[in-house]
């Protein structure tokens, strides 16, 4: 996975595209609607979105529209998933601790 992700992903007006475009793909003006943005802010940030892949734009008659891509969630997935196993194993060994200790306490 390359780094620059977590640059795209830091910032948290890229952070707020991307959970508007989650629901589902919009313009332009809804984004500066629901942000509380400027255009040329607005159009910044989707353009790093765009260029990273997390984004891609279609034109509808005068306006853009944008949607979420999903292949550098996937990627992204696969990078967590290691640490979601050794997450999975903290939890389950202290899921087994409280469980001994319930039983002791009984």
């Amino acid at each position: 996975m390359d780094a620059r992700t977590f640059t795209v992903l830091a910032e948290p007006t890229r952070l707020q595209i991307l959970n508007e475009l989650r629901n589902s793909e919009c313009h332009v003006g809804h984004l500066i609607d629901a942000l509380g943005l400027t255009q040329p802010l607005i159009s910044k940030h989707l353009k790093v979105l765009r260029d990273a892949g997390f984004v891609r734009s279609r034109t509808d008659a005068q306006r853009r529209v944008y949607r979420l891509e999903s292949a550098p969630f996937e990627v992204l997935d696969e990078w967590l998933e290691p640490y979601r196993e050794l997450w999975m194993k903290h939890l389950d060994g202290l899921e087994r601790h409280l469980e001994e200790r319930e039983k002791i306490n009984d």
